[in-house]
Formats: C-alpha cells, structure tokens, sequence
C-alpha cells in the first residue's frame, strides 16, 4: 500500500506540470485575438500624428520615436500627444546623412543610455546634407529612456505575440516603385523595381483582411493618411537586418514625458509648399537641382505664423541674426531679406525661462 502511494504520488508530479504546461501553451494560442491595432486599444488611438521625414534618410529614429511616442501615450493613460526629437537621436546616435542613415542597434543602444528628447531641442530642418548640429542646453533633463530592446523572430504568430506583449515594433521591409505610389486598400501585390530599404512602425495585425497595420514617416499625403495596410501573402520584410532579425521591440519606457517647455510650430512658411503674394500652394516641382527639396519657396513678403502653446515670449532669427520679438500670441514677424536660401529659427520662452525652438529653411525667390 505504502509503495502504490509513492506511485500515485510520482505520477502525479510528472504528469500535473505536464498537463498544465500543456494547457498554458493551448491557452495562449487561444488567447491570440484575430485583431490587434495600437489604433483601437479599447477603443483608444494611441498613435500620434503622422510625421514627415523627407528629404532626409532618417527613418530609423522616425519609426523607434512612432513606437516611443506610443507607449508614452498608453502608460500614461492620456492622450496628450509627445513629440521626440527624431533629428536628435538620429545624429547623437552616429547617423550622418552621406551614410545614408545610422545603425538601428546604435539608436536603440543611445535610448537605453542618453535617450531622445522632446522636439523642442532639436526640431526637424528637413535638409538632405549634413550640418553642424546640437541640441538645446539642458536636453539631458528632458529626455525620454528605455530599459531594453530586442528582437522578436520571424514569425506571424511571434510578431503578433510581440504587439500585444511588448507594444508596437519597429520593422525593416523593402520599397517597390507601387509601395512609394502607394494610395489604398491592401497591399497585396509588389510591382516596379526594388528602391532600397525602409524603416516603419508596425502597429497592429487583423486576420479577417489578413494584413498587417503599419505607420510610415512620409507625411499625411502618402497612403491612407500616411497608413498602409500590408497583406500577409507580400513578403517585404527584410530579414536578418542589422545583423537582427529585423522586428525590433523597445521595454521599460520611463523619463520625462512631459516637460513643463514650450510648444512651438512655425506655420508659415511651411514644407513643401510654394507661397505667392501671401497665397499657399503644394510645391509642384522639388526636384530643382538648384533647390533645397522640403525648403518652401516664398514670392512677395516673407511672413512668418508661428503657434505656440506654454509661451510668453517668440523670437525670430533670420540666418542667425535676431530681427524680431513677439510677446503676444498669435505670433509673427515680417523677415525682409534678399533672394537667396535662408533659414528661420524661432525661440519660444514661458514664464518659467525655458526654451524651445523650430527650424525652417526657405527660399526666397522675390
């Protein structure tokens, strides 16, 4: 009897983990949803706001900033829309435009030692050519972190089990001349010649249309609204890529997510856009040799709008000089100057003395 106890009793411990490692497994697959979208947490958009990363080769810190940016959002549990410095990490991360980008692990490695700061400290110029950079005294004290990153294999079910796990990823896939044409629906078909790589957010997965939710960083103008839906069935995912398996999630987000600095945008003159006698119109022809790409083209006075939240003071810079000061919202200045490319910076201060700024090359051709 004593011995048929001490059976029983084995059996048991080898077979209860068993049974149950087995229902965990099964479990989990069960536990799959067929929908997944950082667009539709509970009914909640998490995502910020379609960015613009032309003419510039940046979409490596535009799609780890897309996934930070996020998360941000969803711990905190509030809608209140961060804004990291793509620029910032791009260049302080090792990037240079000539090399034609900077290494993914070398950004993801600065987040989890420096981390990336809001854009205020070093706002986008949109230049396609390398320049002296630097950000904003004090960035350090208005940065955001992470606490590891990794890769996730090359697997649907695993990739799915990431978004829910870890949050958005950034991936690496390859551009097809109907990707860059992209306007709609599904993409489901790879046509043209291949262009080169690129770097997006990957947001979500829905198995009743069979495709994945991805975030580019080509403005609102490309896709639907800067979205595209990529079918399972068209494999552009690169993988390995950078020396990974080219599905990247980031943990442990945590730092200043809301410094208490201005917010400040330069509305007019904006990318992309040609203004004549003060009348804004989209910039037909960018590719002038003899022209800046993004830089907007002015005729007639060259008029600068700015918005600005958390401000009491702008100042507007003309090529470095100081030619204007504003204390009273909305803010602008009248910049006269001579034909030629010039380059805006304002400088937004609040009651509390700190600074934020925006950048904007322009061409002026009157």
């Amino acid at each position: 009897m004593k011995k048929m106890t001490i059976v029983l009793i084995t059996l048991i411990l080898i077979t209860v983990p068993q049974i149950f490692a087995e229902t965990k497994n099964a479990s989990s697959l069960q536990e799959l949803p067929p929908y997944y979208n950082w667009r539709d947490i509970g009914g909640v958009d998490y995502t910020t706001p379609i960015k613009d990363q032309s003419p510039a080769p940046t979409c490596e810190t535009y799609a780890l900033c897309a996934v930070l940016e996020t998360l941000m959002q969803y711990q905190e549990g509030e809608l209140f829309e961060p804004n990291l410095s793509e620029t910032h990490l791009y260049f302080y991360a090792g990037g240079t435009y000539e090399a034609g980008g900077v290494h993914l692990q070398d950004a993801a490695d600065y987040l989890v030692e420096c981390g990336v700061p809001d854009e205020g400290c070093y706002p986008d110029p949109h230049r396609p050519y390398d320049y002296p950079f630097e950000s904003l005294p004090g960035w350090e004290n208005r940065t955001v972190k992470i606490q590891e990153w990794g890769w996730v294999e090359k697997d649907d079910e695993a990739i799915k089990q990431a978004l829910i796990d870890h949050g958005p990823l950034v991936i690496c896939i390859s551009v097809y001349t109907n990707f860059m044409s992209y306007r709609g629906g599904i993409y489901n078909t790879i046509e043209g010649e291949r262009e080169g790589g690129h770097l997006v957010a990957l947001m979500g997965y829905d198995d009743i249309q069979r495709c994945w939710i991805v975030k580019n960083s080509w403005g609102d103008k490309w896709g639907e609204d800067g979205w595209i839906r990529i079918s399972y069935d068209v494999d552009i995912f690169i993988s390995p890529c950078y020396g990974g398996t080219g599905f990247l999630y980031v943990d442990g987000v945590y730092g200043n997510f809301k410094p208490d600095v201005p917010r400040v945008y330069i509305e007019r003159p904006d990318i992309h856009y040609t203004y004549i006698l003060g009348i804004r119109i989209p910039t037909l022809f960018r590719d002038i040799s003899s022209m800046q790409k993004a830089a907007p083209r002015i005729f007639g006075r060259n008029v600068v709008k700015v918005s600005a939240e958390n401000t009491n003071k702008v100042e507007f810079y003309l090529d470095g000089e100081l030619k204007a000061v504003d204390e009273k919202s909305p803010y602008r200045a009248v910049l006269r100057t001579l034909p030629g490319l010039h380059t805006i910076t304002v400088l937004a201060y609040n009651e509390a003395g700190n600074m934020s700024m925006d950048i904007r090359d322009e061409i002026i051709i009157i």
